[in-house]
C-alpha cells in the first residue's frame, strides 16, 4: 500500500454553511472519514495544516505548505493538499519552484461543492489526486474534474462549473478513463535522480502584476518605484505590445528598469505564446530591458518573479531564471 500524506488547508472542500456564508470547517480526518475507500487502499497520514478560504493563501502560507512537504517527503510515497480553488494555480505554481526537482508526486486538490453537498465533486477529486500518487507521477500537479494538470500550468478558468481548472499551453499530465488515470507520455517531464529535491522556501512578495488597459497613464511605473516594488508583471496586448503614441508608457518603464527593477511582460491572452519581437509595440520593450514570459500562465509568471527575486538582488539572474525552464512553466 503507497504511503500518503495529506495536508489539509482549507477551501470549499473542508467548507460549511455559517453566518456570514461557506467558511472552512472539516479538517483533514474528516475529509478522508467521509471517503472510507481512501483507508482501505492507501496508508494516510492525514494533517490539518491550515483552515482558510484561499484567498487569504499568501506568500507565508506557501512558505509553511512547502516546508510541511519538504518534512513529510521522507515518510510517505507522495503529499494530497486540500486546497481552496480560487488561488489553488498560484500556489502549485509556486510549490514547482520552492521543491525543485521533486522525485514524488505532490497533487493539490479541492471542490466546487463542499464535502457534504449531495452533488459534491469533492471525492472524485480526492480520489484522482490519490490516484496520481499511486502512479507515482513525480511533480507538482493539480488533480480536478478527473484530469491531471501539471501545476505551473494550471489556470482555473471558470467560477461554477466542474471543469473549472485547465491546463494553459501544455497537454493536461494524465486524464481519468473507464481503466483507470492514465498519463499523457507528451507531457510527462524525464525524472533526474541525480539531482535532489531541496527545499527553496525564500520569497520576496514586492512584486506588482499590471493588466495594461489602453490609456494606461505612465505615471504609474513612478508610483511603484516610490513604493520600493521589486518586480513587475505586465499583461501586455495580445503577443505583446504597448503604446508610445500620446500617453508614452516607455520612458517611465525604462527607468524602473534602470533603477533594477525586473520588469516581466506576458500576455493577457490565455492561450498560445507570446513574442515581443513580432512587433515593433513589443520590440521597443525588448529594447527597454523587459524580460519576454514567452507561453507562462500569469501565475506562473507571478510567483516565479516572486521566487527568482527570493533567491537573488541581480536583475541579470532573474533574467536568467527566466531564461530556464525550472519545472515545465515555459516553452523555450
Amino acid at each position: 500500500m503507497k504511503r500518503v500524506l495529506l495536508l489539509a488547508t482549507g477551501g470549499t472542500i473542508a467548507s460549511r454553511k455559517g453566518p456570514n456564508g461557506l467558511t472552512p470547517q472539516a479538517g483533514a480526518a474528516e475529509l478522508l472519514a467521509a471517503f472510507p475507500a481512501l483507508k482501505e487502499r492507501f496508508l494516510v497520514e492525514a494533517r490539518d495544516l491550515l483552515s482558510l478560504d484561499s484567498s487569504n493563501i499568501q506568500a507565508e502560507e506557501w512558505q509553511t505548505i512547502a516546508r510541511a512537504v519538504w518534512t513529510g517527503l521522507d515518510r510517505c510515497d507522495g503529499v494530497v493538499i486540500t486546497h481552496g480553488t480560487d488561488t489553488m494555480a498560484y500556489t502549485a505554481s509556486v510549490l514547482s519552484f520552492m521543491l525543485p526537482d521533486l522525485h514524488k508526486p505532490v497533487v493539490l486538490t479541492g471542490s466546487q461543492l463542499p464535502m457534504d453537498h449531495l452533488l459534491t465533486d469533492a471525492r472524485s477529486n480526492l480520489a484522482t489526486a490519490f490516484a496520481a500518487v499511486e502512479l507515482g507521477l513525480p511533480g507538482v500537479t493539480v488533480a480536478f474534474d478527473h484530469k491531471l494538470i501539471r501545476g505551473c500550468r494550471a489556470a482555473k478558468v471558470r467560477t461554477m462549473a466542474f471543469d473549472a481548472f485547465e491546463s494553459v499551453n501544455a497537454p493536461y499530465v494524465a486524464r481519468v478513463y473507464a481503466n483507470g488515470l492514465r498519463p499523457d507520455p507528451a507531457a510527462l517531464r524525464p525524472d533526474r535522480p541525480e539531482r535532489p529535491t531541496r527545499l527553496a522556501d525564500r520569497l520576496c512578495t514586492r512584486v506588482f502584476l499590471l493588466k495594461l488597459i489602453p490609456g494606461t497613464d505612465p505615471a504609474i511605473f513612478d508610483k511603484l518605484s516610490e513604493l520600493q516594488i521589486r518586480g513587475v508583471v505586465l499583461e501586455t496586448f495580445g503577443v505583446g505590445g504597448l503604446h508610445y503614441v500620446r500617453r508614452d508608457l516607455l520612458p517611465s518603464l525604462t527607468r524602473l528598469i534602470q533603477r533594477g527593477v525586473s520588469v516581466v511582460a506576458c500576455s493577457q491572452c490565455l492561450y498560445e505564446t507570446s513574442d515581443l519581437s513580432l512587433y515593433e509595440v513589443g520590440r521597443r520593450l525588448l529594447d527597454c530591458g523587459v524580460i519576454p514570459a514567452r507561453d507562462m500562465t500569469t501565475e506562473a509568471v507571478v510567483t516565479k518573479l516572486m521566487w527568482a527575486l527570493g533567491q537573488t538582488d541581480d536583475p541579470d539572474r532573474v533574467r536568467a531564471i527566466f531564461d530556464t525552464d525550472l519545472a515545465g512553466e515555459v516553452t523555450l
